[in-house]
Formats: C-alpha cells, structure tokens, sequence
C-alpha cells in the first residue's frame, strides 16, 4: 500500500506558504476557552506546541503530510468488501474508533449515499431498515499492526448518512442527513433518524431508527459521559435554518439499546439571539441557555426548525456540522453564513462551546470573512480532539482540501492536504488529464491509544490510517 515521505518540493501558493510558516493563525480570531479541555490531563502538558511542519508533496499524488508521517489505504470505494458481500461503497463521511481486544481496533465508517448514490451499501438480512435505501455504515476490524482484518456491512438500507458521533458505551451513532418520507426516491419508509450501530457485532444493533431523537436532516452527535444528554445538530440547506438539540434519554448512560426506551428532545433558544451568525465577537459568552421541549419531534406534518416554539422563538444557525464532545462541554461547528442566503451575518466557519453545568455558550473560533485566509465553501466541518491537545478539523468545500489542526492558543497548522485536488486543479489550466478531483475530507478521529489518525476522501471514497511522531 503506498506511503509518503517524500522531501521533494514544489512550488508553494500564499496560501500553502502561511500554513507552512503557521501565518494561518493570524487570520482565525480564538479564545483560550479550548484550554479547559485537557486541563488536568496527560495532554496538557503537550499544549502549546505548533504544528509538525510544512507539508511534503505526495509523489503517489493521494495525501500530502508534514515530513516523518506515512499514510496507509485502509479501504477504497468499489474494492471487494473482504465479507463478500459486495464492493465497498461510495461517499465515505463521518466515522470513529473503538478499542477491541488484543489491541484491535474497530472503524465504524458511514456513507453519505442518497437516491443516486454510486456504490450503494450491500443490502443484508437483519441489518438494512428500507431496501430502498443506499446508505448505511461499514465496519472494519484492524490488528494491532493496523492491518485490515475484516470489512462487512454494519448497518444498510438507510439514507444520507452524513455524521454521527460515538457513544460511551462503544458504539457509533449514524445520522440521516434527509427528511425524505416514503413513497419519494423510491424509500418505503420515512427517513430522517439516527440508527445505533455496533462496529464489533452488527447484529447487536441491526437498523432500528432511534425515533425520539427526532426526524430531521442530522449531522453530528455528541454525548455528555456524566449525564447521558446527547447533543445534535441539524445542517438544514435553506430558511429557517437548522436547530442544536439535546435528547434527554429515559435511560441514560444504559448501554446498547438503552436509547431505543426513548426520551425528551429539546432545542437550544439563546435569550435574544435568533440567529447564530449575528454573533462576530471572539469569547462572547451567553449564560441562561435555555431548552424548550420540541413540539413534534417525528414532524408527522411540519419540519421541526418550522414548528411554533412560543413567542420567545427558538435560535438558529446555518451550516450547523460538526459535533464533539471535550472535557466538560460540547462543541459544534457552524461551517459557514452567508448573508445574502438570509443569514444574519457572513462567516467562514465558527465553533461554539456550550458547559452544561453553567449553562453557558460561548464562541470560542471564528473563521473569516475578514481575516487572512479565504475560505468561501472551504468551510470547516467534522472536528475531533488531537492527541497534543486542540482540535482536528476537516475542511468542506472546492480545490485543495485540508486537514487543519488547532491549538488551544489559536495557532492552526496543515496536517494534510488533499493532493488530488490539486494534480486536478493542474489538469485544468491545460495540464496532462488526471484522476478527478476528490472531495472533501471527512470523519477524522484516533485510534484509542493516539498513535493513528484515521480520515476520510469523500469520493472517491477512501479510507486513511495516518501515522508518525504524534505529540500526546
């Protein structure tokens, strides 16, 4: 399987040359609110370091990397699944890694197919929820040498799995990026939920929709580990924008099947602030959160960002993605705003932190569009903890993707570059014809023990381990 390493150079853009020089983080307004992540961890002690240097071209032309780190391909979409059962499947998107035993590890990848979707997931009896459905998850299982041993379907039969978020009891929560209800795009059942799967035993699991949690277009899950509350965000695509929720479960902290006794969901109301993006200023802090019960959660009738919240109304925010879950607080991600899409203001990309126990939400990044790096629908998206403490954070959007680190003192650094895009980008100033180009980076997360950084090409689907001298 190819590796890099390579010191070769190559000719550098502005933009390549502030992520070599760390100039990236002149140009993204932070807080020191990240510090309370790690605060009384082995991690702490490793904050404040900068990145791990300029980004070395690929000579296979897949995944750029600073100097000492190698990549391996895990899985590409429409490769044999190693079960037989079919080919691996398109639009590979969120994902996460669960310790097993003798020092496995298990990869619960989701794929992010709709109606027309390539490489739809293999259709198996007592996994999949509507035949007519392409999306679903995989499960690989990898030895402690970080091999593929096994590659079988997880769940099938569902629709636009996008994000998702893991649970403290191991398993990986899958969520429905659609509305769609039967009867449309050739579904039999309505979609729109969140499914628990069990990356080491599928069957533990099967495809249950998990339907107090609500029916809307899902992104990403977070879970409070003392309480049991799980966190959702809602990327609508037009007005009214999406909601972030909070399920209160019957059982919480139950283990697998305990979400399936049903529960409470919730939507985030910010006193006075009814729209997310009006919010510019680095470390403003709102306390009194207040969560308002959601008046249908299953929308029999009307989507849930439409429904009538009393005459106070309910908080929104365009573009609400990644979700995660950090010492005492829970983050997400609103990847963009734009004004003229009836937005309240225009940003690039923010991260907001909200404390349960204070009932505090803060803005704790802010990316553009004043700033030094553009990034018009270059916007950040899935975001999980770095083993040197700060965030990992994948960009969403055309040309040369990146993954971005984020330390707690706001510098941020390139940790891989999507090399395709750019031999793509040569293609079309009238170079010699390539590949095409490949999408965004999503699901990136670390294996138990943070020596590997596992992430995802959207298509062509692809699936990366990434290793080296990783501070943590």
């Amino acid at each position: 399987m190819p590796e890099t390493g390579s010191t070769t150079g190559s000719p550098a853009t502005r933009r390549q040359m502030l992520a070599r020089s760390g100039a990236l983080g002149v140009g993204i307004a932070f807080s020191g609110a990240l510090s309370e992540l790690f605060t009384g961890t082995a991690a702490a002690q490793n904050l404040g370091h900068g990145g791990y240097g300029p980004l070395v071209p690929d000579p296979d032309g897949l995944l750029d990397l600073p100097k000492g780190f190698r990549y391996r391909v895990l899985s590409r979409e429409g490769e044999p699944l190693r079960s037989g059962e079919g080919p691996v499947p398109s639009n590979h998107d969120g994902m996460a890694a669960f310790a097993g035993r003798h020092g496995r590890v298990h990869l619960v990848r989701n794929h992010e197919n709709r109606a027309n979707g390539r490489v739809p997931v293999p259709v198996i009896d007592g996994l999949t929820y509507d035949p007519g459905g392409k999306g679903g998850c995989t499960a690989l299982t990898l030895d402690a040498h970080g091999r593929v041993l096994s590659e079988r379907v997880a769940i099938a039969g569902t629709a636009v799995n996008c994000a998702g978020g893991p649970t403290p009891w191991d398993t990986w929560l899958t969520c429905e990026e659609t509305e769609d209800r039967a009867g449309t795009n050739g579904y039999t059942k309505d979609h729109g939920y969140i499914f628990e799967v069990d990356g080491a035993d599928p069957h533990r699991t099967g495809a249950v929709p998990l339907t107090a949690m609500g029916r809307f277009q899902h992104e990403a899950i977070a879970v409070d580990p003392k309480r049991g509350v799980v966190y959702e965000t809602e990327d609508a695509f037009e007005r009214p924008f999406g909601l972030f929720y909070r399920f209160l479960p019957e059982k919480p902290l139950g283990g697998t099947g305990s979400l399936r006794a049903g529960g409470r969901l919730q939507a985030m109301r910010v006193p006075g602030v009814p729209d997310l993006s009006s919010i510019q200023e680095i470390g403003a802090r709102f306390d009194g959160i207040e969560w308002v019960d959601v008046p249908d959660p299953q929308a029999a009738r009307t989507p849930i960002r439409h429904q009538d919240f009393g005459p106070k109304g309910i908080t929104h925010a365009q573009k609400l993605e990644g979700c995660y879950w950090g010492g005492r607080s829970v983050y997400f991600v609103s990847s963009f705003a734009h004004s003229a899409e009836g937005s309240a203001g225009d940003h690039y990309g923010q991260i907001w932190r909200y404390d349960p126990d204070r009932r505090r939400l803060t803005l704790v990044i802010v990316f553009g569009p004043d700033t030094d790096i553009q990034l018009p629908g270059e916007s950040p998206d899935n975001i999980c903890l770095a083993p040197s403490g700060g965030l990992m954070v994948c960009e969403d959007g055309g040309g040369a993707q990146y993954v971005f680190g984020v330390t707690r003192h706001g510098e941020v650094y390139a940790m891989a570059r999507n090399r395709q895009a750019i031999t793509s980008a040569a293609t079309a100033a009238g170079g010699t014809p390539e590949e095409p180009e490949w999408g965004e980076f999503a699901g990136v997360t670390f294996s138990p023990d943070g020596r590997t950084m596992y992430v995802n090409c959207y298509t062509p689907g692809t699936t990366f381990a990434v290793t080296g001298p990783w501070r943590g």
